[in-house]
């Protein structure tokens, strides 16, 4: 007898071939059976025949049932040890997670003041509470395999890790390793610590040598001083492991990659004999240049038989951010000084001609890089404010209230923040909104050096929620752009994660599988607005942001999301590598070079 049957319901199987009206029977968290109710099921080879009988039944006509999401790049480690749900990805179809993102795992520790030192990092490069990480964690951990324990069977999620650079460094050289280079025998300890980290599930390495990653005191982040021997003898030690796979953030992730880079990334991937993803490949059309170098070390690697994926999202994240707590301006030449000042004297600041016009000059400088679009100060949305001098402008578009107003748009934006004392929260719009930029992503989507994701879920919570990306693009393929057909979404949002990271028997409607299933309304499948809840450990905020149309999310057979609300079920496994992941070959494994 069967567990459950979903029946009459639009199957979309993750393959990407069309879709069809059919029964899908559940036993003992896997997919028992499928059964096709037209012509289109049958051709592709499901029977007929009716199912057995169920102890369950749940009727699902004009719904769409498609296989669970897999978020490739999140940074849950931290939340689940007090969100075992992992919300909001949860809501919006994720049922498997890759966390341990960036070089930045939360194992292994060698002692307290290494468990200080990651947490007082994550706090700045990943934006996450430090109260939270304080309250939420008890840190008590040191190998990988403990941290693992810890979540084996009680999380609503699938969620697998990998080893970070940065805690391999800081175990084995402790405060050395944020700035000196390691010594033969600490590299040989790395690799052996790396070797045990991978053996206990581990899924494979991730590093980060992006300017951008400073840790709790402003310094780089210890993976950045690595050498490049380094970073190769660990990917050797990656690729002697079943089941793993490699993760980079360098420089180039945002401005376009150098030649050496690019080299290096090839190289990675070859001593590892795996393939290598990165993060974010940020697509606009007036950046055609960096498009194109950014796609080349993909082609590269594959010339030489490595290979490297670009992730990249499928839709537009919105960021938020205020000149008093966190602002990515100060990114930008000139920025940063002014921004770092204590509060009283970022204002005095703020108000002189002098140091406006010096601040406009840096939004125009070619060292701004990628940040630059930051400057397009128009394409602000004004979102809450706090004096009276700024009442009704909530949800305006900046650009209408410097024209109304006679002023330059740098001008309007800091009068703006300056009469709310800096708490104004602001929008900014994201760049390559535009009809050609939109269909430069979907022809990107499509390439095989690309691959959907980079959501950053579980980071950065003050500034930025990812996680709907999933509902998010299902609806603009569904209701609105319809870039690509709902079979393809599926698939890139599905199988495409599951395969580039060898889960086993999950990402597809399949016999045998695991029963990692979506049920949602394709008319109203969809993400609500994204609003700030204080439901961190210590009463903390993040953005969040519910699903719509979605009415069950299943995790393994059981039900972890019932009409867009979480249960208690705790049905997710701990993927290990080797034990839920296969190696993914390259063509060109066992090269150096």
């Amino acid at each position: 007898m069967l567990d459950l049957v979903i029946r009459g319901a639009r199957v979309v199987d993750g393959r990407g071939a069309p879709s069809f009206r059919g029964d899908v029977g559940l036993r003992g968290g896997r997919i028992a059976a499928i059964r096709a109710d037209d012509a289109k099921g049958a051709g592709a080879g499901h029977s007929t025949a009716r199912l057995e009988s169920a102890r369950e039944t749940l009727d699902a006509d004009g719904l769409v049932l498609a296989p669970g999401f897999v978020d490739p790049h999140t940074h849950y480690d931290a939340q689940l040890c007090w969100d075992p749900s992992a919300s909001p990805s949860n809501l919006h179809g994720v049922t498997s997670i890759v966390g341990g993102n960036c070089g930045f795992s939360i194992a292994p520790l060698g002692s307290e003041a290494d468990a200080d030192y990651v947490r007082r990092m994550l706090a700045v490069v990943e934006g996450m509470p430090l109260e939270a990480l304080e309250r939420g964690l008890d840190w008590q951990w040191r190998s990988f395999a403990d941290f693992l324990a810890r979540l084996e069977g009680r999380t609503a999620v699938n969620a697998g890790f990998l080893v970070g650079h940065c805690a391999l460094r800081r175990t084995v050289m402790g405060e050395r390793g944020i700035a000196e280079p390691a010594s033969a025998d600490e590299i040989a300890r790395m690799g052996a610590l790396l070797r045990r980290s991978l053996a206990e599930g581990g899924l494979g390495l991730s590093s980060s040598r992006s300017f951008t990653h400073r840790d709790g005191e402003g310094r780089p982040v210890p993976s950045r001083a690595a050498s490049e021997e380094e970073l190769l003898a660990l990917c050797d030690v990656t690729g002697q492991v079943e089941g793993t796979t490699l993760e980079f953030i360098t420089d180039g992730c945002l401005q376009g990659f150098s030649d050496a880079e690019i080299d290096l990334m090839a190289r990675m991937s070859l001593r590892a004999g795996r393939p290598l993803n990165w993060n974010v490949f940020t697509i606009d059309a007036q950046e055609k240049t960096r498009f194109a170098n950014q796609l080349r070390a993909s082609q590269v690697a594959a010339e030489r038989g490595g290979r490297v994926v670009a992730l990249t999202m499928p839709t537009q994240v919105g960021l938020t951010m205020s000149f008093l707590t966190y602002c990515a301006l100060h990114q930008i030449p000139g920025w940063g000084k002014v921004m770092a000042l204590p509060v009283a004297e970022r204002m005095a600041a703020l108000r002189r001609p002098e140091v406006r016009q010096a601040l406009l000059d840096g939004t125009r400088s070619p060292d701004a890089g990628v940040f630059a679009s930051l400057g397009q100060f128009g394409r602000y949305r004004i979102g809450e404010t706090f004096s009276e001098a700024n009442r009704g402008l909530t949800g305006r578009m900046l650009r209408d209230v410097a024209a109304e107003r006679g002023q330059s748009e740098l001008d309007a934006i800091l009068d703006i923040v300056l009469a709310d004392e800096l708490r104004t929260v602001l929008w900014p719009q994201a760049a390559g909104a535009d009809v050609e930029g939109w269909s430069l992503r979907a022809t990107a989507w499509g390439s095989e050096h690309t691959l959907l994701g980079g959501s950053d879920a579980g980071a950065h919570l003050d500034r930025m929620c990812g996680a709907p990306y999933t509902t998010d693009f299902l609806a603009d393929c569904l209701r609105g752009r319809k870039l690509w057909p709902l079979e393809r979404a599926v698939e890139a949002l599905s199988d495409a994660p599951a395969r580039l990271f060898g889960l086993k028997q999950r990402g597809r409607i399949a016999a045998d599988h695991w029963a990692d299933l979506v049920l949602f309304d394709p008319a109203t499948i969809g993400s609500g607005e994204i609003h700030a809840r204080s439901d961190l450990p210590g009463g903390t905020a993040r953005l969040f942001a519910e699903s719509t149309g979605m009415h069950r999310v299943f995790v393994n057979g059981q039900t972890i999301v019932v009409d867009g609300a979480a249960t208690e079920a705790l049905p997710g496994r701990v993927l290990r590598s080797g034990r839920d992941t296969e190696t993914v070959a390259i063509p060109g494994a066992g090269r150096s070079r």
